[in-house]
């Protein structure tokens, strides 16, 4: 089987290709005209099996700005749906699409299966265990607010889902910045990635770390980071876990422990739970630049993908 060609991981990214998708997706925010058309003459797949507003709206007009032809699928719309399998379905499409961005909250294996063994390109659009093109979104987002992440210190406050994962990828890879991972015992990033992220940004004269309680987070933050409680498609085993995460919600108390700090989430948001409204629509807040930035970011995915 040929190696598969797309996106998967952000693991499987070198650091140029990183920065290149970044820069562009900042470029492209402040012109979105900024192209020559790559998808001219192609047809893109989306496929969605989960409800998704940004994500698909992104890929969708991305596709089409960038002179593709998009084709839509929704959760019950292939084969999949009635028993034909991934490696299957991947075979026939690589022979009619040319490239395929999937929206899931399956297992990535599936999307490598997707491949058409390995001639068809696939972008992970959120999966399982990761959601790499919201991690490129955010590392844009930082990047454009900031200028550089040396010596920023960034907390993220939940569960350490698909969405904390992608962003402990791009972040230790970013030289001198500090990521802090505060989750509820038990839901944390996964130890491999903890550990991975860990040891690549202390290389890089960096940290990824990761506590229990916001209030164990000591020393200054230059940005907050929270997400839904409940990620898509997945369940908590314990019924009393909005209990457990009550105390990890970023509220107007917890941003003026660091007055400076800007806000970010990735959206949709349950004002009430995870965020309260004050800060979400609050002065500091990114969640609106942040969305934005997705929309040119998945441009950018799509033009790294055609053209490498």
């Amino acid at each position: 089987m040929t190696e598969p060609r797309g996106l998967y991981s952000l693991a499987d990214l070198d650091d140029a290709s990183v920065q290149r998708i970044v820069r562009r997706t900042i470029e492209l925010h402040a012109d979105r005209d900024a192209h020559t058309r790559p998808l001219a003459g192609l047809v893109a797949g989306l496929l969605f099996t989960k409800t998704s507003t940004r994500t698909r709206t992104a890929f969708t007009s991305g596709a089409i700005r960038l002179g593709g032809a998009p084709i839509a699928f929704g959760p019950t719309d292939l084969q999949t749906n009635t028993g034909e399998s991934a490696a299957d379905t991947g075979r026939m499409l690589a022979g009619m699409l040319d490239l395929l961005v999937v929206r899931t909250a399956g297992p990535m294996r599936e999307l490598r299966e997707l491949s058409g063994e390995g001639e068809l390109p696939v972008v992970n659009a959120m999966s399982a265990e990761e959601h790499p093109t919201q991690g490129l979104a955010d590392l844009a987002t930082l990047i454009h607010h900031f200028g550089g992440l040396d010596g920023v210190r960034v907390l993220y406050v939940g569960e350490g889902n698909n969405t904390a994962v992608a962003l402990a990828r791009v972040l230790s890879r970013q030289p001198g910045c500090h990521a802090v991972f505060a989750s509820p015992a038990g839901y944390g990033l996964p130890d491999a990635v903890l550990a991975e992220t860990a040891a690549i940004a202390d290389r890089r004269g960096g940290s990824v770390s990761q506590a229990h309680a916001p209030g164990d987070v000591v020393g200054e933050v230059h940005a907050v980071y929270t997400s839904r409680w409940q990620t898509t498609g997945s369940t908590k085993p314990d019924p009393s876990w909005r209990d457990v995460f009550r105390p990890f919600h970023v509220d107007a108390a917890l941003m003026n422990r660091w007055p400076d700090a800007v806000f970010l989430h990735d959206l949709p948001a349950h004002r009430g739970e995870e965020v309260s409204g004050e800060v979400l629509d609050g002065k500091s807040s990114l969640a609106w630049t942040q969305a934005g930035l997705k929309a040119a970011g998945a441009m950018a995915v799509l033009e790294w993908v055609v053209t490498t």
